[in-house]
C-alpha cells in the first residue's frame, strides 16, 4: 500500500504546481490590466492570451464600468476558485487511505 500512497503523494504534488503556475498567471494578468502594461509587447500578449484562456468561464461573470477593475475582480475570482479546488484535489490525494 506504501507504493500507491508515494504515488497519490507524487501526484498531489503535481497538482500542487499546476496550481502555482496557474495561479502565477492570473495575477501576473491582472496586475498587467491594472498597472496598464503595453499590449503590444509579446511577453505581455503571451500572460494575457493564457490569463483570458485560464479564466474563460469567468471572464463576464461581474459586469463593471471599470474595465480594470472588471478584470481585477473577475480574474480574482477565478484564482481563489482554482486555488480552493486545487487544493482541495491535493488534499484528498494525500490523505491516508485505511
Amino acid at each position: 500500500m506504501k507504493g500507491a500512497y508515494g504515488a497519490l503523494g507524487f501526484l498531489a504534488r503535481v497538482v500542487d504546481i499546476v496550481v502555482a503556475i496557474v495561479a502565477v498567471i492570473i495575477a501576473t494578468g491582472v496586475l498587467l490590466v491594472v498597472l496598464e502594461a503595453n499590449p503590444g509587447n509579446d511577453i505581455v500578449d503571451a500572460v494575457l492570451d493564457a490569463g483570458r484562456w485560464l479564466v474563460g468561464p469567468f471572464e463576464d461573470f461581474f459586469t463593471l464600468d471599470d474595465e480594470k477593475l472588471q478584470v481585477a475582480v473577475n480574474w480574482g475570482l477565478a484564482l481563489v476558485v482554482y486555488v480552493l479546488v486545487g487544493r482541495g484535489v491535493a488534499t484528498l490525494l494525500r490523505k491516508p487511505k485505511p
